[in-house]
């Protein structure tokens, strides 16, 4: 069979199978072993459980598990209200400090948790009601939630940056330190909307108010005493102290990834349930069942997307798309921009796990030969992934809102985070035009790394 027609075919039987409604991982499976069926020998039949054993017997999927079981520890006990409440009670002078708390609670719980649903639900659970009761729009504390939760995928400990490395072939380390300033940049950026958007609704309170006395909960003054202030710290430090820890551990050279995440996991639970009390099995079984679940949905993703990589790779399906590629003779930034579009497209209908696994084996070859450095370009695609998580039709954090506060019309979400995206593609074409922000932290702290040029 010609090899166009073969590789046409193989995409449209897997958007069917997509868009049947079936959940992913069986999608990717049920194509994977359709057409081993019908183009592979009869005998590669009995290889499928061999080589889904194979592909994920590595030792950094290990840690998939591991990190998803230290942010399950958090996410189930207070620590995300107690965060959250500390930053508030520090930032409350500052104009809009309210939803700069917000993004700040978020950044520094999606870096001790790594899962963008469990930010989105532990801050959002308590800072949009919070926002609302002060006279922040629905719209607006929704979208900071949404966006902030995003940080989850980008700060470490990042599970999707964890697939990356494997499928990329490059180093964890450096990926997670590439990811630490462009999250940086991006916390800064949300922080400034937040206060220009405060600013803008605050005029438009005091303007009501001046013209027909109804006044706004958003002029309200409040103010917190030193003592307040110091009293939220004994819940929070213990847990900056672990993010802190890991980073020492992983970065000092002192453990590996699976050794940190484990290390994490542990300090997680011990920290749970010291401060909070957690350690009874009835109080430690939703922490253990969330994830066993998370944990299991992920790796039948994993493991049917990397049977889905293989048989396009048996089939020559992603080396003949890869050198289609290259033989157009794009331009480097041509190809770039090509390859971020189509995974905008892609996060239209598709996580960011499924996205990784299924594009990798295509894009990386003709970016790798440009003379493109793939942990840059992981960073860029992350971010560009994150945008998928906040924007319809999947938009997975818009429905954890949604869930979370019911009676935020939909509409109003959206129209909410849309700022937030304009933001994350402005952070992608600052670290285009500034490699260094995401490249500069890794060659400080492991060495630069000469990457071919074409």
């Amino acid at each position: 069979m010609d090899m166009m027609v073969l590789g046409t075919l193989f995409g449209v039987v897997t958007l069917l199978f997509m868009f049947s409604g079936a959940p992913i991982a069986f999608a990717l499976g049920s194509v994977a072993v359709t057409f081993m069926l019908f183009t592979m020998p009869v005998s590669a039949l009995d290889t499928i459980t061999q080589n889904v054993y194979e592909e994920m017997a590595s030792i950094t999927l290990l840690s998939i598990p591991l990190f998803i079981l230290k942010g399950a520890a958090i996410g189930k006990s207070r620590a995300g209200q107690d965060l959250y409440a500390a930053m508030h009670v520090w930032m409350g002078k500052i104009p809009g400090g309210l939803g700069i708390a917000n993004v700040f609670a978020c950044a520094l719980f999606a870096a001790m948790a790594g899962s963008s649903p469990a930010t989105c639900s532990a801050i959002g659970s308590a800072g949009i009601p919070e926002m609302r009761k002060r006279g922040y729009s629905p719209g607006f504390a929704a979208g900071i939630i949404a966006a902030g939760g995003t940080l989850g995928i980008l700060l470490p400990p990042s599970i999707t940056m964890i697939l990356y490395a494997v499928a990329a072939e490059q180093s964890l380390g450096r990926l997670f330190l590439a990811g630490i300033f462009p999250g940086l940049l991006m916390v800064v950026l949300f922080a400034v909307y937040a206060v220009v958007r405060y600013r803008r609704e605050h005029a438009l309170a005091t303007a009501e108010f001046t013209r027909s006395g109804a006044a706004s909960a958003l002029l309200a003054e409040e103010t917190f005493t030193a003592r307040q202030k110091f009293e939220m710290l004994p819940r929070v430090v213990p847990f900056v102290l672990l993010l802190v820890g890991v980073m020492v551990a992983l970065y000092g050279g002192f453990a590996t990834p699976s050794e940190t995440a484990g290390l994490g996991a542990l300090l997680a639970l011990l920290l749970v349930a010291v401060v909070y009390g957690v350690w009874r099995p009835a109080d430690v079984r939703p922490i253990l069942v969330s994830t066993l679940k998370e944990s299991t949905m992920l790796m039948f993703i994993i493991g049917m997307s990397l049977l889905f990589s293989y048989v396009m790779s048996y089939l020559h399906i992603s080396q003949s798309t890869a050198e289609w590629i290259v033989g157009m003779q794009l331009s480097k930034w041509v190809l770039l921009a090509a390859v971020l579009v189509m995974v905008i497209f892609l996060g239209f209908f598709l996580p960011p796990v499924s996205i990784i696994l299924m594009t990798a084996p295509i894009i990386l070859p003709p970016l790798k030969a440009a003379g493109f450095d793939l942990i840059w370009f992981g960073v860029l695609m992350t971010i560009v992934m994150e945008t998928g998580l906040i924007h319809p039709p999947v938009g997975l954090n818009i429905f954890v809102i949604k869930n979370i506060a019911p009676d935020i019309p939909l509409s109003d979400i959206i129209w909410g985070v849309l700022p937030f995206v304009v933001l994350m593609l402005l952070a992608v074409l600052l670290i285009c035009l500034v490699p260094g922000i995401a490249t500069a932290l890794p060659d400080a702290v492991m060495g630069a790394v000469v990457v071919p040029t074409r």
